[in-house]
């Protein structure tokens, strides 16, 4: 007999406020306590030293995580010149030191060069992979880490304030930015040297600050039906992927794991809901006539195949 996995099957998103030195995992764990979820897991790490929107998920929720890291962010934060860290945050050690400090005009000058398509090298201290190890587990065992140079995209950069010692920014960013080596590389095109010393994600991709609840709050209301007035649905990270309701013997079909026939009046309710896109390899979010969810599948050889099913059902 299958052994039962402990807490109650919960599903759905906590958009969390994650409070200053708290890492992501601890978190996690907390959320997953309040709501005696068996299941969690988080769209995106946040170091213990950012604050800001940690999306956590719950239950089936974790299988739509990959469609909310890759989500665009928002990202607000301080950069402090005159000096670099190997970690190239306030958390690491000293490893230079310059007397040039930026002007406004110089910093507003050099923002286009940091707009658009970067090609950023991630800070050693990063949870990038490393023949199969994370950079920042070598880093800590004070390996010299070396990791090559990827294109990112920065869609806006906007300086909010300027001091004489320290700047903050607002950057719109995609996946894979980090916003240190941000940092790092505009200080060093700047002719100084910066790390980041305040870090708070305001938006990832649908879940805004507005959406966002805090430990503090949702602590007192573990185990208690409260708790779930913060739960948002489980589609709320599937924003922008077409939906379309199915029915009947198909609904069980793909709850089945099997592929349903796109019949003429199923390919017409598709080409409405794409605007006339290319059907072949577009990802539909399904659900049923009461809009619970079913799976997400692909459009492929005049078929809708399901490649995650969600399953409600207690275990």
């Amino acid at each position: 007999m299958a052994r039962r996995r402990k807490g109650t099957p919960v599903h759905g998103w906590v958009i969390l406020d994650k409070p200053l030195g708290m890492g992501s995992t601890q978190a996690v764990a907390a959320v997953r306590r309040i709501f005696d979820a068996q299941k969690a897991g988080h769209a995106g790490t946040l170091d213990p030293m950012a604050t800001g929107i940690l999306a956590i998920a719950l239950g089936e929720a974790t299988k739509t995580v990959p469609y909310a890291m890759d989500a665009d962010k928002v990202y607000r934060f301080t950069a402090q010149w005159g000096e670099s860290r190997d970690s190239d945050d306030a958390e690491g050690k000293v490893t230079g030191a310059s007397p040039v400090r930026p002007s406004e005009a110089e910093i507003l000058a050099m923002l286009p060069r940091f707009t658009g398509t970067l090609n950023q090298v991630p800070p050693a201290y990063s949870a990038v992979r490393v023949a199969g190890e994370r950079a920042y587990d070598l880093a800590r065992e004070g390996e010299d880490v070396v990791l090559a140079p990827r294109p990112v995209e920065v869609f806006e950069a906007r300086l909010l304030a300027a001091r004489p010692d320290s700047a903050d920014f607002e950057i719109l960013c995609g996946k894979g930015t980090y916003v240190r080596s941000w940092v790092r590389d505009i200080a060093l095109a700047l002719g100084t040297l910066g790390h980041v010393t305040a870090l708070r994600r305001a938006a990832l991709g649908p879940f805004e600050e507005k959406d966002a609840v805090a430990l503090d709050t949702l602590t007192p209301l573990r185990h208690s039906p409260a708790a779930f007035g913060y739960l948002k649905p489980l589609a709320t990270a599937l924003d922008g992927i077409p939906a379309l309701a199915v029915s009947g013997p198909d609904t069980v079909r793909i709850r089945s794991g099997n592929p349903i026939l796109i019949r003429a009046a199923l390919f017409a309710r598709l080409q409405e809901e794409l605007d006339g896109d290319e059907l072949q390899g577009q990802v539909v979010y399904l659900k049923d006539e009461a809009a619970l969810p079913v799976a997400l599948a692909e459009i492929a050889g005049g078929e809708l195949r399901p490649f995650r099913v969600f399953n409600f059902s207690n275990p």
